[in-house]
């Protein structure tokens, strides 16, 4: 899945305009103008289309964390290395702290999307990957839970 569908499509879902995303990436020290926040929310066959960066992407995701939850005391937030790539899992794990959702919770929200899992799958999700039991999540999942969310914030 594309970051910058994805970073869409939170958009959508948590029915945010362009001027509270540039303010969650500011929450981050990552300032972003609106004439670079344009290109990153287009369609890849657009034109003026730019990729967005793991980085990019975690820093909007950890400006959520900070929006919701406020700042971790003691820590000042951090970047995501350069060469560091953002997983699924570390996607779904984000949003989870972010938008503080227990595991019944996220189950529900995917279930709105018409999408099954189990707790002990989901469970698999947010392991270590090192951990024999960690499943790696897959784009179809990550896709069902943001469009699941979407509904759940925009049933009004």
């Amino acid at each position: 899945m594309l970051n910058n569908d994805l970073l869409r499509q939170l958009r959508y879902a948590l029915k945010m305009n362009n001027p509270d995303v540039i303010e969650v990436f500011t929450l981050m020290n990552y300032p972003i103008s609106k004439e670079e926040l344009d290109p990153l929310l287009k369609k890849e066959e657009e034109a003026g289309f730019i990729p967005c960066r793991d980085r990019t992407l975690a820093a909007f995701l950890d400006g959520l964390i900070i929006k919701h939850r406020g700042v971790q005391e003691g820590r000042e937030p951090q970047l995501l290395p350069a060469k560091s790539r953002l997983s699924n899992n570390d996607i779904l794990r984000k949003l989870r702290i972010a938008l503080t959702l227990k595991d019944e919770d996220i189950i529900a929200i995917l279930a709105l999307s018409n999408f099954r899992i189990s707790k002990s799958e989901l469970s698999a999700l947010f392991r270590k990957p090192d951990h024999r039991n960690y499943q790696p999540c897959g784009d179809q999942l990550l896709r069902n839970f943001v469009r699941g969310l979407g509904i759940r914030n925009r049933a009004d």
